[in-house]
Order: C-alpha cells, then sequence, then structure tokens
C-alpha cells in the first residue's frame, strides 16, 4: 500500500519567519531526498519524502503578505487549504533563492523537451576590472580593518547591532576598543539544533590567529529539542544528556576571552551571533569577502579546498567540525589580507566551481548509466556557472523541471521554460504539463499595472489602517470621575494594551483602548460588552467605519481560517510567569503541543497572553473550556479561539509600531488612485484564487504543493513575502 506523506512545522510567533536559504533548504529536500547531499530542513519536516508525486510551486510574482491580508476574503481557496503558513523574508534575487544560484541566463525559448545551455554560459575574461572582488576591493593590497563589514552592511546581511529590534536582551561582547590592521583575528563557528524556540547552539568553537583551538565546548539548549541536526552538528542526544553548560555560560566565557580589539571571522558568521545572541562591532565574513555577482556565495566546503588546498565536512564524518570550519574560515581571511584582492580574482574562482561541478555530473552519470539512463549528449555541453542547485542535479537523474509563467524565472538554463501571455494560458499549460514533470514552478501575475509602488504603498496603508482599526475598541460611557486605573486593569485581562485614552468629545467620558492583538480586542468586545467597569454599565464597540462594515465577517473567516484549527489565545497571565511555569501549569492540558508566548519586539519583554497549539481540535475545544475562569497564580484567565496566531501576530506589531515618514498629501493622492483600481483588483485577486483552486485539484495525492508570495524588495521599500504549503491528500479536507 502507497506510503501516505506528511508534512509537519511548528510555526508559532519568531519561528514562523523562513528565511531565503531555509525555503531553498525545503525545496532541494522536497526535490531530490537524501541524494546529492540534501537533507531534511531544519525548521519544518517531511516524512516519507520518496513516496512523494511531484513538488509543485506557484509563485505569485511581485505579490507579498500584504496582498493576502488585504484580500483575505478574495483568497477563499488558499486560507481553506494550506495549513502551514510563514512569514519570507524578501528576496533581490528570488529566482536564486528559489532553487539555488545559477548563471542569470534569461529563459532560452526552446521547442518542449530540449534542455540545452548556450556555449556562452562560459566567459573566459582576461579583464579582472570585471571580476566583483576587484569591483568591490580594488586591486591593491590592504590592512584587516578594510575587509570587516560597516555597520550598514552588518544590518544588511542579519548581523546583529546594538538597538536592533531583533537584537534585545542580547549580550555584546564589550570589545569596543578601536581597530586596527593589527588586532587580533579570531575564528568562530557554531553548530545549532532545532528546538521548540528555534534554532538553539549546541557546540561552539573559538580559535586564534595561529589556528589553536582557544574553546570547544558542547552546550545544553534551554527549550526541548526538536531535531538535532546531527547530519550538520554531528551533535546526538547522547552527547548532550550530561552536559551542563549554558547558553549564558558560553556568553561569559566569550567575554573574557576575546580581547577589546578582537576581529570575529566566520562563514555566514551572522547565524552564529544570532544564535549565541551575541553582538560583536567588528566582523569578517568569509561568504561575502569571496565575492560573487548577485549576491551569490561560495560554500566553505568549496572555498577551503579551491584556496587552501584542505577537505574539509567529509562525508565520511558525522557532521561537521566547527573547529575545523573556524580554522577554516580564518586561514580563509588571513590568506585575502596576505595575498590581496588581485591574487584571489586569478584564482578564478568561479571556473573552479564551474569544473567540479562538471566532474560531480560525469560522476552521477557514471553511476547511472547501468541503469539505461543516457546522458552523454547532454554531458557535451558547457555546463553553468553556478554554484550545486537541485535542478541540475534533477537533470542528470533524467527529470526535467517545468517553469511556466510571464516573467524569466529561469537563472540555471535548465528548466522547460515557456512564456505565456496571460493567467490563464499559463494554468492550461499546468494543468497539461505538470503531471509530467516532478518539479514545477508556476508564476502568476496580477499585471504590470497592479505592481507600481505607489499602489503597493497605498494598498499597505490601507491594511496598516484596518488592522489597527480592529485593534481599537471603544467602552464607555463612564462617569466624570471615574477610576482609570480600574478601566486599564480590566481590559487588561483581556490582552496587551498598547493605548489608552479618554475620549473627551462626547457628553460622558469614553475610554479608547488599542490593543496589541487582535483576540484581546475580540475578548474585550465578546467579555465586557454590557458588564460593570469602574461603577458604570458599559458599551464595548470597534470604530464604525466604511472599512470595519464586514469586521465581523473577518473575525469569523479568521477563526474558521484552517491555520487557526487547535489554536486557543489564553489572556490573563501574569508578567512574572515564564515560559517554563506556563509549560508546567498548561501540562494537564491533553494533547498540548506547542506553547507560544509573545514578547515586545522593542523591550524583549513577555506580554500577559500566550498561544497554544493542541495536536488534535477536540482537545482544543476541551482546554477552552477548562482554562475560561481558571486562575493561575492569584490572575483570572481569559481564553477564545485564535485569530492571528504564528506569522500574523509579529507582521501586526510591526505595522503597528511603524511610523509613516510621507506627507498626508501624497497619503492621500496614493489612496485615491488605489481606490480607482481595487475594485478590478478584487476580481482579478479572485479568479486568481481560482485558477490556484484549479490547478491544486488537478494535483495528483502526495504532491507538495507551496504557494509563494515572494514580497517586494525595492529602492522604494521591502514588504514581507508570504508561504503557504501542504502535500494534496484527497482523503483530508485540508493539506
Amino acid at each position: 500500500q502507497e506510503k501516505s506523506c506528511r508534512l509537519s512545522a511548528a510555526l508559532l510567533g519568531e519561528d514562523s519567519e523562513i528565511s531565503q536559504d531555509q525555503l531553498y533548504e525545503l525545496l532541494k529536500y522536497a526535490a531530490l531526498g537524501k541524494c546529492h547531499n540534501a537533507a531534511q530542513p531544519s525548521w519544518c519536516r517531511i516524512y516519507h519524502q520518496s513516496h512523494l508525486a511531484g513538488v509543485v510551486v506557484v509563485v505569485l510574482h511581485e505579490m507579498s503578505q500584504l496582498h493576502f491580508y488585504r484580500f483575505y476574503l478574495q483568497f477563499k481557496h488558499l486560507r481553506k487549504v494550506f495549513r502551514h503558513r510563514f512569514t519570507l523574508a524578501p528576496s533581490t534575487n528570488f529566482p536564486v533563492s528559489l532553487y539555488g544560484e545559477g548563471t542569470n541566463l534569461k529563459p532560452q525559448n526552446t521547442p518542449q523537451g530540449l534542455t540545452s545551455t548556450s556555449s556562452e554560459c562560459i566567459t573566459k575574461s582576461s579583464d579582472l576590472q570585471c571580476d566583483p572582488i576587484i569591483q568591490r576591493y580594488g586591486g591593491k593590497k590592504q590592512g584587516l580593518t578594510s575587509y570587516t563589514l560597516t555597520l550598514e552592511e552588518q544590518k544588511k546581511n542579519g548581523y546583529p547591532v546594538e538597538g536592533s529590534p531583533r537584537s534585545k536582551g542580547y549580550i555584546s561582547t564589550e570589545c569596543d576598543q578601536q581597530r586596527t590592521d593589527s588586532s587580533p583575528l579570531f575564528g568562530l563557528d557554531c553548530e545549532m539544533c532545532l528546538t521548540a524556540k528555534g534554532n538553539e547552539v549546541t557546540r561552539v568553537s573559538l580559535v586564534d590567529a595561529r589556528g589553536q583551538c582557544l574553546l570547544n565546548e558542547l552546550v545544553k539548549p534551554e527549550s526541548k529539542v526538536v531535531n538535532y541536526c546531527t547530519r550538520f552538528s554531528g551533535v546526538t542526544k547522547k552527547m548532550l544528556l550530561p552536559v551542563k553548560t549554558r547558553l549564558s555560560d558560553i556568553q561569559t566565557r566569550l567575554k573574557k576571552m576575546l580581547p577589546h580589539d578582537a576581529v570575529l571571522v566566520g562563514h555566514s558568521l551572522n547565524f552564529d551571533l544570532q544564535a549565541l545572541e551575541m553582538i560583536h562591532p567588528s566582523v569578517i565574513d568569509t561568504s561575502l569577502l569571496f565575492a560573487r555577482n548577485e549576491g551569490r556565495k561560495f560554500k566553505l566546503k568549496f572555498l577551503a579546498k579551491a584556496v587552501l588546498g584542505k577537505e574539509i565536512q567529509c562525508e565520511q564524518k558525522l557532521g561537521h567540525d566547527p573547529t575545523e570550519d573556524a580554522r577554516a574560515a580564518l586561514e580563509l581571511a588571513q590568506f585575502f589580507i596576505e595575498q590581496g584582492p588581485t591574487k584571489v580574482a586569478e584564482l578564478n574562482l568561479e571556473m573552479l566551481l564551474t569544473a567540479e561541478k562538471l566532474a560531480e555530473v560525469s560522476q552521477n552519470k557514471a553511476a547511472l548509466q547501468p541503469q539505461g539512463c543516457g546522458f552523454q549528449e547532454q554531458l557535451n555541453e558547457p555546463p553553468p556557472l553556478s554554484k550545486p542547485c537541485f535542478l541540475d542535479c534533477l537533470q542528470v537523474t533524467g527529470q526535467k523541471p517545468l517553469l511556466l509563467g510571464r516573467q524569466g524565472l529561469d537563472s540555471s538554463g535548465l528548466c522547460q521554460s515557456n512564456l505565456s501571455t496571460s493567467n490563464k494560458q499559463i494554468l492550461q499549460r499546468a494543468l497539461e504539463d505538470v503531471p509530467l514533470s516532478k518539479f514545477s514552478i508556476i508564476q502568476f501575475s496580477l499585471g504590470p499595472e497592479y505592481l507600481a509602488s505607489h499602489l503597493h504603498a497605498g494598498l499597505y496603508e490601507k491594511v496598516r489602517s484596518k488592522l489597527t482599526d480592529m485593534l481599537t475598541i471603544y467602552a464607555g460611557p463612564f462617569e466624570e470621575n471615574f477610576c482609570m486605573k480600574s478601566v486599564k486593569k480590566e481590559f487588561g485581562r483581556c490582552g496587551p494594551i498598547q493605548s489608552l485614552t479618554v475620549v473627551t468629545e462626547t457628553f460622558q467620558p469614553y475610554v479608547c483602548i488599542q490593543y496589541e492583538v487582535l483576540e484581546a480586542a475580540q475578548l474585550a468586545v465578546e467579555s465586557l460588552n454590557g458588564a460593570e467597569v469602574a461603577g458604570s454599565c458599559i458599551k464595548v464597540q470597534r470604530p464604525v467605519t466604511a472599512a470595519m462594515l464586514d469586521c465581523n465577517v473577518l473575525i469569523k473567516e479568521l477563526e474558521l481560517d484552517v491555520e487557526n484549527e487547535g489554536v486557543i489565545y489564553v489572556a490573563g497571565l501574569k508578567n512574572s510567569l515564564t515560559e517554563t511555569d506556563l509549560q508546567e501549569e498548561f501540562s494537564q492540558l491533553k494533547d498540548l503541543e506547542t506553547l507560544f508566548l509573545p514578547k515586545d519586539l522593542q523591550s524583549g519583554k513577555h506580554r500577559n497572553c500566550c498561544f497554544l497549539k493542541f495536536q488534535k481540535t477536540q482537545s482544543a475545544v476541551e482546554a477552552l473550556e477548562a482554562i475560561n475562569g481558571w486562575t493561575m497564580k492569584g490572575s483570572e484567565l481569559r481564553s477564545r479561539n485564535a485569530l492571528a496566531p504564528g506569522h500574523l501576530w509579529r507582521w501586526i506589531w510591526q505595522m503597528n509600531h511603524s511610523n509613516e515618514k510621507q506627507g498626508k498629501h501624497i497619503f492621500y493622492e496614493k489612496m485615491e488612485q488605489l481606490s480607482d483600481s481595487e475594485q478590478d483588483l478584487r476580481k482579478k485577486v479572485k479568479k486568481l484564487d481560482h485558477h490556484i483552486k484549479k490547478l491544486y485539484r488537478s494535483l495528483q495525492n502526495n504532491t507538495l504543493c507551496i504557494v509563494l508570495f515572494p514580497g517586494v524588495n525595492s529602492m522604494q521599500g521591502s514588504q514581507s513575502g508570504l508561504g503557504l504549503m501542504g502535500i494534496k491528500d484527497e482523503g483530508r479536507s485540508a493539506c
């Protein structure tokens, strides 16, 4: 009997924000399984991957998370089918983030089935001035301070920096002395595991400028481990059992070990510092130092072999050796500083990578030849200039990835690329061709007339304004000398309050309360309307505006959203309660899977509410009944079904705390332009949703389907993307 594939992902709060690398990680494993060094994603899990019928990625060109929630009611199919959602960081080169770094070739309009690449893929230029390393650093040798990242570069590449909301609660190394070209270099590398909290450190290594190991320590994660990531980390459950060292111990030791002018070196060091929850002002990142075009990066393993002649991360070993990786990154930086940019550019790393890839393809071809797979003609074609991406690996196994869309997404030259002129044509081709392909990317678009930056700005303001109204309630009337403290206390039991003001324009005073989460505002309306507060029998209501006329419908649909199944919201918690305390208190609840305790993204303090996710919907219903009226540490709890768990609460918080810098006259102009086309836009979105529904229904069971709103990243600003995913199974109503 055919096994049923299954997808699991605990996407709550901060863990629901997925990077482009993590998306690539998922797609690569889904497409290749355990072949070609593909591994289970660190943030979700595919069960029985070998039984997947196929992978279909639907890309909604230049649409963002903003579009999904502005037209939430129109996306009827998407919100009812896809159980797993995540916020997606926007990318300047979205095709690269989908399937790896390619050659930036335009898709060739070749006949269907012909997957040749042009001989112009490889360009042998003797002009080093075109090399990205020379363009970035010049040709002359410089001291190490010329290669440390500036503050802006650190921010751009996701490094923890002082004053950043994401770095609240992080520990500074306090290495604040002025750097010189004689400052000491230290190599740093960490291995991580996946816990209920997210990525946590399990091993830390630090080496000095001579390559001597100063620190190689196992670290006990604070939260429950979901995946030890042993294939990469080399760390097992058994290894961590006797370990007593915690993250705070490592932070203290690093602060003591590093001199005040230390320069840290690592490969994609931002991830290590994030996991360590530490801020260091002076870093050299070898993934950026050995620059490539279009933001691509060489892998550490390749650089170590090509530049240093060293083999690291060998497949025979269980996981990576962080000391080995830290030493390799350090030596790469030292080589670059000592030899200078010109010598590094003369190595022609792109050509070396191409040669390595060709050798890999030849080996794979030789291994597969006895099984009757003939690739001789294909192998005679020059390979593209790219790092290993899973599209060419699919080619080796005789599978042709399919790309359908209006825009050129294919940067590998390997897909059956068909450029169509309308969403309807794209859908028709997809219905015909997707069943014939193991991996398909289908791109739909609203059309160029709806992608202008001024429309995005107006759309953003409308969504922000409506969310603000949904988070706001008015309560009253009260007596003239009512006690504001009593009002704040009573309404604070429903959830975290952002602002509370007295309305003086009315005959009797009213109070305007703006909450931080939708559930709190809804709970206040449901539980306090008609109640006696501060000596007055009050009415509780939301603002009455044209945009709020469908508020009740929207609230109901959010509550019925498939993502909210089995999730409840609990308010009235004391701020002194920790996540561990809550785990103990709620441990008696049946089938509790995950507890998420939101925190202020600026102060890092926990809010007085939490979300509970249960394995079964019925268990959530029973927990809801049990919790209402429950007293915890002297505080009475209130609860209801969740409306906006996971990625959405964080996005709401960010929108709610954003300050628009544009003048009012500009804003009104944008709003007017948006409203002129919004009716047509609603119709287009509804039709788009119908197209995806039709495509989804045509898919075979056990097909992984991912719908991506890529987000917007332009000179005018950026908007986060959104991903929805699930594995089709006709036996269930949702993925």
